[in-house]
Order: C-alpha cells, then structure tokens, then sequence
C-alpha cells in the first residue's frame, strides 16, 4: 500500500466543546459536572452517519483507513506507535500506558472507565496525541477484507455493512489498541466507545 497524495490530520479526537460549537447538542455519554473537564473529552455517541453532517458544517472529512494507519503508525513497524522517549515504538503490552487511556490504564480500584482529556498521553512521531485508546476513530472507509494485490491511495470496498472504526479505547484491551487492529460499526450506531478525527486536504 502506498499514499502519494498529502493530507492533513487532526491532533488529537474532535473534543465535545469542538462538536457542541458546530452542532448545538452534545451527545456525549461522559459529560457534566460528574466528569471533570468533560468539554475537553473526546465527543462519542456520535455515529458516522451523523459525523457527515458535522463535515458539511466545517468542510473537514473523516481520513480514510490507509491515511489513519499511517499517521498512526507514524513510520514505525511495531505493535505500538512510538513516543518522544521511545520514537522507534515497541511490541511490549506493558509499554501501552505511555500512549493509550485503555482498560488497564483508563480503569482504577473503585473507579469507573471513562474517557480521558484529549492529548493526556505522549504524542507519537507526528505530534498524534489518542492513536491508540481513548476512543475508537470512525474512518471513511467500509469495512472489508484487505486486497492481495498492492494499491495506492486505497479507498476500501464501494459498499458495506459496517463502516470501520481504529485504535481502541477506554473500555477495551492492549489487543484492541494496536496499530494494526481493525472493526467496524454500523453507520447509524452510536457508541460511548467511538468518535472521531478529522482529516483535509491541502
């Protein structure tokens, strides 16, 4: 798989203060008083179905699966993307808590899982904060399986069931949370698990 043509990505998650702006309602499971900082939590229980309105609304899109791996991944090959103190990334689970709010590292005795503030965690080589964990990332992309044969700038399967979502999340394992690993949902559902990035062009 290659990518000739650049793009751009965002940061970190679209936040709930970020959506909130644009469309008015927040449909975050995890906001309020009883969440500290929830307006800088990622927004989730929000479906791709409704993330196409918000694009309208702001002339972003969602990046498809190719560009999320490899702004993901960031140049590295391992399980894990790197981080400042360890740009080469790695394949020890034990390692994960570096860079992903995951089941392990979001969950504490007597405490719910929950999302976590945007950007808690070291960015990787690119300045990508939330990659792995948090919240699953909707892609534009529906779900299918991958071609034998090598393709540039890949768009995925005309047509699908599920869309894909990437990089695991607050209430999953390591497992879930690797660069590579791959799912999907259903465009119209809506998950406490799963928001978004966005992407652009140029």
């Amino acid at each position: 798989m290659s990518l000739t043509a650049a793009f751009y990505m965002g940061r970190t998650e679209v936040t709930q203060t970020q959506w909130t702006a644009r469309m008015g309602l927040n449909p975050s499971y995890f906001q309020g008083s009883s969440w500290p900082n929830a307006a800088n939590r990622p927004v989730e229980q929000v479906s791709w179905n409704d993330i196409t309105i918000f694009r309208n609304a702001t002339g972003l899109r969602l990046p498809t699966e190719a560009e999320w791996e490899y702004a993901c991944r960031a140049g590295t090959l391992t399980a894990f993307h790197g981080w400042p103190a360890n740009p080469a990334g790695t394949n020890d689970d034990n390692q994960l808590t570096n860079i992903a709010w995951f089941y392990t590292g979001s969950c504490s005795a007597g405490a719910q899982c929950q999302t976590r503030v945007v950007a808690g965690k070291a960015a990787n080589g690119l300045g990508l904060h939330d990659m792995s964990g948090n919240v699953w990332e909707w892609c534009q992309d529906w779900f299918g399986t991958y071609g034998s044969s090598s393709q540039t700038n890949p768009g995925g399967p005309t047509t699908g069931t599920f869309r894909v979502i990437r990089g695991g999340g607050w209430g999953v394992g390591w497992d879930s949370c690797r660069s590579s690993t791959r799912n999907g949902l259903t465009p119209d559902n809506r998950s406490m698990y799963a928001g978004f990035r966005v992407a652009r062009n140029p």
